[in-house]
């Protein structure tokens, strides 16, 4: 039976690489150092805040990695064996990343426990320099991705972890400033099970959404109800069965659909439009439309689905 596929190869994740492939790296870099910093720190200081603070920054260092890597992957060329490519490694690494999350802090947390029960004494100045240090970092490489957050998933998701990053940073900062003028011990040990929180809160989220791509879920932001009714509103088309959206990646989305339009030949200019205006309006990137005449029962139509 007839089929249109509209492939855009060109997607918002592409120009990620191209526009902030240096700010990616830079962020990197700069994280990195200032993790490795902070841990240092963190020991000499005594200072689980400091410590949880850089299990946090690490786990958005591996965030830009993530984001990076979808914006490299997105522009690899499909192959004979992998025909959508490498985009579906994004989200592998989604689930890599929010499992590590998870285990750096529940080892965080339980550490934070055990010092409520036993408190230690921590370098409230030191911890005030450190984090100090964070939230400059952290504001600098939000700034790099600023233009770009409007127009671009990728870009807006590394703004948004390393701004907020910042804001922790400078919760620490006032955590060591309470700690130096109370000498409140139980302060370290509190403000990180806040910040542990805060990453239970980040890495959930990731994790939710990284399992509903690995099964081929409709991705959060697309309405299926709405899909399906434009689809069915196209001239001549009876019914729609098979409708199927999945995300081929974090950034990308891809749809199949078969298209009951009887008595009528195949239009490929209507197709075509329809392709492009699932793009325009549902941010579905790959669109297949294969179309029926209606003449005999397609076997494998999921009416359930449709």
């Amino acid at each position: 039976m007839p089929h249109h596929d509209h492939d855009h190869r060109q997607s918002q994740a592409g120009h990620a690489h191209v526009d902030f492939g240096r700010a990616f790296a830079v962020g990197i870099a700069l994280n990195i150092a200032y993790v490795a910093g902070e841990a240092v720190f963190g020991a000499l200081a005594n200072s689980l805040a400091l410590l949880a603070d850089a299990g946090h920054n690490f786990g958005d260092v591996l965030s830009l990695g993530l984001a990076w890597l979808a914006a490299w992957l997105s522009g690899k060329a499909p192959s004979a064996r992998y025909t959508y490519g490498l985009r579906s490694s994004s989200i592998l690494a989604a689930l890599a990343n929010a499992v590590l999350l998870a285990l750096v802090t529940g080892a965080i947390a339980w550490e934070a426990v055990l010092r409520f029960m036993h408190p230690q004494a921590a370098a409230g100045p030191t911890i005030m320099a450190v984090a100090a240090v964070g939230i400059a970092v952290n504001g600098v490489t939000a700034l790099m991705f600023a233009a770009g957050r409007k127009r671009d998933l990728n870009v807006r998701s590394a703004f948004q972890h390393m701004a907020s990053d910042a804001l922790v940073a400078l919760g620490v900062v006032v955590t060591g400033g309470l700690i130096v003028l109370t000498g409140w011990a139980w302060l370290d040990p509190a403000i990180s099970l806040v910040i542990s929180a805060v990453i239970v809160f980040g890495t959930w989220s990731l994790l939710r959404e990284a399992l509903d791509l690995a099964l081929a879920a409709v991705p959060p932001g697309v309405d299926r109800a709405g899909v399906a009714g434009y689809l069915e509103g196209l001239p001549g088309v009876t019914e729609v069965h098979d409708l199927h959206i999945w995300g081929m990646s974090t950034t990308e989305t891809a749809l199949t659909a078969h298209l009951v339009r009887p008595g009528l030949p195949v239009d490929d200019i209507l197709l075509c439009e329809a392709c492009g205006e699932l793009r325009q309006r549902f941010s579905i990137h790959h669109a297949t439309l294969q179309v029926e005449s209606g003449a005999a029962p397609c076997e494998l139509a999921d009416h359930a689905a449709a």
